[in-house]
């Protein structure tokens, strides 16, 4: 039988999903075959394994800090929220319809919770160290009886609990203490230890602290982590997006992101973030257009809701004027389908609206269906034209999650073409491009992660500004298992780790 450690938090965005990657990467180097485990994840940005089937975007990380390909037994229960207190429910991978909050927590959480278990004996079968990640936090009274992501795991498996704080956020101190006080005895009994996240300044000074809050609740703090800046992993998507205040700056390649109601998978553009010459920011108006060198419409998850959205408030005309002085629109996704004649949904699979008019920014139309198609994908880019320059670059990888079906149309080109889904070879054109290149968009997220394409097309910013080519600087895979390193020796140095191994050993006793 493995070996377990839970992280559950004081509440959301305390750190729990950085904290388990730290410790996957940490067991990893020490020899372990360690697995991250999240029975249930609400997230915007989704994943798709290599057969198939989608899980949350922050287990995908953890699984790579551990040296892992992802799969969905890392995250059985995925929640991708569509609106109205509704979220599309993907169980092992699959979608199994829409739900509206009330109904999933009344009536089909411990029905999920099947999966769950599933998950955990498939896990624990094969690997012998399971770093297992919680949600918000186990103190909501309100959502105690129907929880299949906090405490109901931690019993089931009789996995030993680190309750996590962020101290950067103000109050952890009372979080702790209150938490635990909302607790049964039995489930207080299952926190072994504290964590105290995101402490900026000299750790000494808070010693006073710790040996109150130890005195206090008698259960030890295992360590204090730092800030970190820059992590660059990626963490649950519901952290705000109002927490980016980039804006255009005049020394740099400026790209606007249109933050649309129902935005998904923003991680796409991660690595366009990274790089030196560039300033990423959130377009929330068509006034913040003014400044940026490209405008990116990204993946949503109701394409037709946003796409209203954006008729309703301004947009079309926007980005008329702003392809009127030679600056491109991208669509990724849900963004590429915005842009073509129309979008239909003739069976309500999004939402009750039937149809609505595209932005016609390509002569394209998509028509949702009832299948989800989720693959990974291989892809060549063929000729593409983009600001006088054309941009050809083989042996693409990405990923498909739509349940839109694109029917090409107008004076196009097609230049993104898959030639592997699923590991099988194909031919299958995954976007479309105005002949002039101020408007193209594809089906494949990651795009921008293959370091040849993503810097042809800043390069192809920069000359319409007059600058000078770059060659490929960042390496995006390789960054990542830096970052990762990076985390893993921040927190081992933070902890107490010969603590944590010892809770481990003894488990819930």
């Amino acid at each position: 039988m493995a070996q377990y450690i839970m992280l559950q938090g004081t509440s959301s965005h305390v750190g729990k999903s950085i904290i388990t990657t730290a410790l996957c990467r940490i067991f990893l180097q020490d020899g372990k075959k360690v697995v991250p485990f999240k029975a249930q994840n609400m997230a915007l940005n989704s994943y798709v394994t290599a057969d198939g089937r989608e899980m949350g975007r922050a287990q995908v990380a953890q699984a790579e800090a551990a040296g892992l390909l992802p799969m969905v037994a890392m995250n059985p229960v995925l929640l991708k929220p569509t609106g109205n207190a509704c979220s599309q429910v993907i169980i092992d991978g699959h979608p199994v319809g829409n739900m509206s909050a009330r109904d999933y927590h009344k009536g089909y959480s411990l029905k999920a919770f099947d999966a769950v278990k599933r998950a955990l004996a498939e896990l624990d079968k094969a690997y012998d160290t399971l770093v297992i990640e919680g949600a918000g936090s186990p103190a909501e009274i309100n959502l105690k009886d129907h929880d299949i992501v906090n405490m109901r795991v931690a019993k089931y498996l009789g996995a030993p609990v680190l309750l996590v704080a962020d101290i950067d956020r103000g109050g952890s101190l009372a979080a702790l203490v209150g938490t635990l006080e909302l607790l049964d005895p039995d489930e207080r009994d299952l926190v072994k230890g504290l964590v105290i996240n995101k402490f900026r300044g000299d750790v000494s000074l808070f010693t006073p602290a710790i040996d109150f809050l130890e005195k206090k609740i008698g259960k030890p703090v295992l360590g204090v982590v730092p800030y970190v800046d820059d992590l660059g992993i990626d963490e649950e998507d519901s952290v705000s997006l109002d927490d980016q205040e980039q804006r255009p700056a005049a020394d740099k390649v400026s790209i606007a992101v249109v933050q649309v109601p129902k935005i998904s998978n923003f991680t796409d553009f991660d690595s366009l973030a990274r790089e030196d010459d560039v300033a990423l920011y959130y377009a929330r108006h068509p006034s913040d257009l003014a400044g940026a060198d490209a405008v990116i419409l990204p993946g949503s998850k109701n394409t037709t809701e946003d796409l209203l959205f954006l008729r309703e408030n301004g947009w079309p005309q926007a980005l008329y004027d702003f392809m009127a002085q030679k600056k491109p629109v991208i669509g990724i996704c849900g963004g590429y389908q915005m842009m073509g004649e129309a979008v239909c949904d003739p069976e309500r699979t999004e939402s009750d609206i039937g149809r609505v008019e595209g932005l016609h920014l390509l002569g394209v139309t998509t028509t949702f269906v009832s299948r989800k198609l989720t693959s990974q994908v291989t892809a060549d880019c063929r000729e593409l034209p983009f600001l006088g320059e054309t941009l050809s670059i083989p042996n693409l990888s990405g990923y498909e999650i739509h349940m839109g079906r694109t029917e090409s149309g107008g004076d196009d080109v097609y230049p993104f073409i898959v030639t592997g889904r699923a590991g099988q070879p194909c031919q299958s054109p995954a976007g479309a491009a105005r002949k002039d290149g101020l408007a193209w968009g594809t089906y494949i997220h990651g795009l921008f992660d293959n370091d040849e394409f993503r810097r042809q097309f800043l390069n192809g910013l920069r000359k319409q500004k007059g600058w000078d080519a770059l060659p490929v600087t960042r390496h995006y895979w390789q960054e990542k298992e830096a970052k990762y390193d990076r985390l893993a020796r921040t927190v081992r140095q933070s902890l107490d780790m010969k603590r944590l191994r010892q809770i481990m050993e003894e488990g819930i006793q």
